[in-house]
């Protein structure tokens, strides 16, 4: 079994949804070869020769070595600016190094001019095609000495993101063309989100044996005929990953230790939307887990994946440190107002919380069902400042509930919350179109693709995306107080590397 993510996602940590299924595979004594052709793929296009015709991309090639390298390095967390050059000098070496007309490639996005993730005759397009794709000579320069080895057997492709779409079926096709024998199973996020959509009808038949939505253990297992007799879910599998390559400062660890959300409850969520269980992982079994990849690999920062770390693992956490400094998403509840337990999380090395605030209005919160009290939430941000763990809120603009008026209190809110607001995440509202509230609302097509997860809306109280836009730009983003903390957010990588930021 060969199990590939495909570009392109952030390259700063080793990918968990194929770490996790050779996991399965090794408890099963199953045989399996683990390809991230996503660094390696970035990598490849960074080591090729280019023809640097402007001053910014000379000067981005003959510094890159350097900006590599000081990716890799804790000391250049401390010199934003330095960050930010190195940063954005490595972007521009992959444009110019992907060299397609049409074809942008980043650290963290795959566009076509012409060819859209969100349209399937597109997607078909690119496996039909796949020597249009930048990583096409990567992907025959190093498939052939994996596949050649199992050609009669299967190969899954994990395609959680949007930004992986269109290399994920270049590779696709390539594997058709190559080594038709080759069961091709299609799996991740994307896809699951993909199968539940309403009507849902496979367009990619002629490309993937099979699709998977959900958790993948199970049914990979099934296919390649073998029970699995256990409850106890397995530990991820990173050892035959480039640990070396990733642009981080050390070995980040993902960890998830649940699918689905805990709390479920919120409207507008795709994870209610799509109606996806709740499956966490023993909380014994997550502390063990970390416990021994941290002995395994020691980390140098522990990222916890879950859309919210449950209220019993964030005790077990307090209680007990993981073996390194973490981070993750947190739930605003009552046991974050604690000091004393945000201090026990401090010393469990906790670096960073994600909080999903999404509005500093309570008629907005209430509507949407966050189960969220203004009170609290400004409680919380000010027992996690005193004990010094960063705090990196999430906002959304434009929800149904939501005018001018309301989104104005959430300038105020954060204004007045600048002290203890680490990094700030903006974001628009989308319509998941799977959603039980998409039928409230006078809706249009969002995307033209018929893969897009999210529908146009047209706003009952008269609040249309071009005046969110406008207020972000124009008010909310030019004022000193927010300004000044979305200056500290990391280009490009963000969450991803914030916590680097609030030396560790």
């Amino acid at each position: 079994m060969i199990l590939i993510h495909p570009p392109v996602t952030k390259p700063c940590e080793p990918p968990a949804g194929v770490a996790k299924l050779a996991g399965a595979l090794n408890r099963q004594g199953i045989p399996c070869h683990i390809l991230d052709t996503n660094i390696e793929g970035l990598l490849y296009l960074l080591r090729q020769p280019v023809a640097a015709s402007d001053t910014w991309s000379r000067r981005a090639v003959r510094h890159l070595s350097e900006h590599m390298a000081s990716l890799k390095n804790t000391n250049t967390y401390q010199f934003p600016e330095r960050y930010a050059r190195a940063v954005r000098d490595v972007q521009r070496v992959l444009a110019v190094s992907a060299g397609e007309a049409g074809v942008t490639v980043g650290l963290a996005d795959y566009k076509h001019e012409h060819l859209s993730p969100v349209r399937s005759a597109d997607l078909i397009h690119a496996a039909a095609n796949p020597q249009e794709n930048p990583f096409y000579p990567f992907f025959k320069k190093r498939l052939p000495s994996i596949l050649e080895k199992g050609k009669t057997g299967m190969v899954g492709i994990s395609l959680s993101y949007l930004s992986q779409a269109l290399c994920a079926f270049s590779l696709i096709g390539y594997i058709r063309t190559e080594y038709p024998e080759m069961k091709v199973v299609l799996g991740g996020g994307l896809v699951s989100s993909w199968m539940r959509r309403p009507g849902w009808k496979n367009p990619f038949g002629g490309l993937a044996d099979r699709l998977v939505a959900g958790p993948g253990e199970q049914p990979l297992l099934d296919l390649l005929g073998r029970e699995r007799t256990e409850r106890e879910q397995s530990r991820p599998d990173y050892r035959p990953l480039p640990f070396q390559d990733y642009l981080a400062p050390g070995f980040i660890l993902p960890y998830s230790a649940a699918s689905g959300c805990y709390w479920g409850k919120c409207s507008f969520c795709p994870e209610t939307a799509e109606d996806n269980p709740y499956r966490p992982i023993p909380v014994e079994q997550a502390m063990a887990d970390l416990k021994a990849l941290s002995a395994e690999r020691p980390p140098v920062l522990i990222h916890l994946l879950d859309n919210a770390i449950s209220p019993a693992l964030l005790r077990a956490l307090a209680e007990k440190s993981p073996g390194a400094p973490w981070y993750g998403f947190a739930r605003i509840g009552r046991d974050l107002t604690d000091g004393d337990f945000c201090r026990a999380l401090k010393r469990s090395g906790c670096v960073m919380l994600k909080l999903g605030l999404e509005s500093g209005d309570q008629g907005v919160l209430d509507a949407m069902n966050k189960g969220i009290e203004i009170g609290m939430a400004s409680q919380v941000l000010k027992s996690l400042k005193k004990a010094g763990i960063a705090a990196y809120v999430y906002l959304l603009f434009g929800s149904p509930a939501e005018t001018i008026a309301e989104a104005r209190r959430t300038l105020d809110f954060v204004v007045r919350h600048r002290g203890e607001i680490t990094f700030l995440n903006l974001a628009i509202f989308n319509m998941p179109l799977c959603g039980p509230e998409a039928g409230n609302y006078e809706t249009e097509q969002f995307y033209a693709g018929d893969l897009s997860l999210y529908t146009g809306f047209r706003h009952p109280r008269g609040w249309e995306r071009k005046l969110v836009r406008q207020f972000l730009e124009n008010e909310f983003k030019r004022h000193d107080a927010v300004s000044a903390i979305l200056k500290r957010d990391p280009p490009v990588f963000t969450s991803n590397h914030a916590a680097f930021f609030v030396r560790l």
